[in-house]
């Protein structure tokens, strides 16, 4: 089967012009297929912040009320996403900017309220592999924001790990994958203020002593969550990873 890799990169890598560029020309550089996942909570939380709006979290998740949720379909499907788009072309990479409810790319449902009330956030229930497919196939880039919708009218605002996670999952059917969670460290760290003390693997049993122990937590824990479930699902290879080491195989091999 063909390879196809598959990048999620977090928001502080994407609003620093700088480490976009680093990122942008080893995303480039991959071999065969290739499907950008962003993010944009940092830019999301700044902007909300000087708009009087409430930013609020729970391990690493983000609470999404109305305003919030207006919000972040204006930074990521717009303000983040264009801008990268326009930076591939720049680098030949005819890339092509969507969200979930583009092509009918990807079905979610409200996350049904339990102990917390996440608001108008979705969990994904179906991902359009064929639409995927056929945007490879006729090479194109797919640049996806975090924000899918439920076919009703409603957009949710969704974990952009999960949805790098689904997509390679129901992409295992045709390509080869391999799954880079990038973002601005060099791999998950045992010590988060000492970037020589990277994890080189890590299981599942392994993950959850580091859960419990604290030294995962917050945004790390939904990204580990999402990279165990991409390996159970046959995805050939997880690592998270700095944007600079996309290509050079340094970083945290996840592993069943």
């Amino acid at each position: 089967m063909n390879q196809l890799t598959i990048v999620k990169v977090g928001g502080k890598v994407v609003e620093d012009p700088q480490s976009l560029e680093v990122m942008l020309k080893e995303f480039s550089r991959i071999a065969g297929y290739k499907i950008l996942v962003h993010g944009g909570g940092p830019s999301a939380s700044r902007l909300a912040g000087q708009l009087g709006i409430k930013n609020q979290f729970v391990e690493g998740r983000r609470i999404t009320d109305s305003e919030t949720l207006k919000l972040v379909i204006m930074v990521y499907a717009g303000l983040i996403n264009k801008n990268i788009v326009a930076r591939m072309q720049a680098l030949s990479l005819d890339a092509v900017g969507l969200t979930g409810a583009d092509m009918n790319l990807m079905l979610a449902a409200k996350r049904p309220v339990k102990d917390i009330d996440y608001g108008w956030v979705g969990d994904v229930k179906e991902i359009n592999a064929p639409v995927l497919t056929d945007l490879l196939n006729q090479n194109f880039v797919p640049v996806i924001a975090p924000l899918t919708h439920d076919g009703a009218g409603q957009l949710f605002n969704t974990n952009a790990d999960t949805i790098a996670c689904e997509i390679a999952k129901v992409l295992t059917y045709s390509f080869n994958v391999r799954l880079v969670y990038c973002f601005e460290k060099e791999g998950v760290l045992r010590d988060e203020n000492d970037e020589e003390s990277v994890i080189q693997s890590i299981n599942r049993e392994e993950f959850q002593a580091y859960k419990a122990s604290g030294v995962v937590k917050e945004g790390m824990i939904p990204k580990l969550d999402n990279a165990f479930d991409a390996i159970a699902a046959g995805v050939k290879e997880v690592i998270i990873t700095r944007a600079a080491d996309i290509n050079t195989g340094k970083g945290t091999f996840i592993v069943q």
